[in-house]
């Protein structure tokens, strides 16, 4: 089944009630073939919801952030790219996400948000809608969330996840800094904030 998505300027509210998808139904509908890794939606709060557009310098700043992790990551944790997370009622695909372990570990099963070390999405024209995911990351537990914020040149680095859908801290950090990368507790490394937002043509 192919799914059509609706820009916000075409979609309207229904005046019936809508019924919520669980993330078992969500997870059916995929092995079913209902809903296939085609189809440009995600699940999120219990609704079907279209997936931000791919620009390139979104997807080339994915990569370039990618290789930056690899290079302070301590053995025995890696890296997936816009893979599947797990939550009570949501299956967001978050550009990266750091997780201990290796690959193989989720061949059965999606991680859930105890189990990552930092949720990261790269918001070109789309931090709004990476903003509103907070509450999503916060509710699974995810312990650190960033958006690199390509449209105003700044990390907004979220930690202390909070039951009601919160981060009882949020710093917004300029590219003239650093930001420490913290996995189980522990300082694994730093990256700088210019070369982070930056893209390398950029940088001088």
């Amino acid at each position: 089944m192919t799914v059509v998505a609706q820009t916000p300027r075409e979609a309207t509210v229904p005046t019936w009630p809508i019924y919520r998808l669980t993330v078992e139904d969500y997870q059916l509908m995929m092995n079913s073939g209902a809903l296939t890794e085609d189809d440009p939606v995600e699940l999120l709060e219990g609704f079907l919801v279209p997936k931000m557009p791919k620009y390139p310098l979104h997807d080339s700043s994915i990569d370039y952030v990618h290789q930056l992790l690899l290079r302070i990551l301590p053995l025995g944790w890696y890296v997936r790219i816009q893979n599947s997370l797990l939550t009570s009622d949501s299956v967001p695909e978050p550009d990266l996400v750091v997780l201990p372990g290796v690959p193989f570990d989720y061949r059965e099963i999606h991680p859930t948000g105890r189990d990552v070390g930092l949720v990261i999405e790269v918001a070109e024209s789309s931090v709004r809608h990476d903003r509103k995911k907070a509450a999503i990351y916060a509710r699974a537990a995810v312990p650190e969330y960033w958006i690199v914020n390509l449209d105003d040149w700044q990390l907004e680095r979220m930690t202390l996840p909070q039951e009601d859908g919160t981060y009882a801290s949020t710093e917004i950090l300029k590219a003239d800094g650093e930001v420490p990368v913290i996995l189980e507790g522990r300082e694994v490394g730093r990256l700088a904030l210019r070369e982070l937002l930056t893209p390398p043509e950029a940088q001088g």
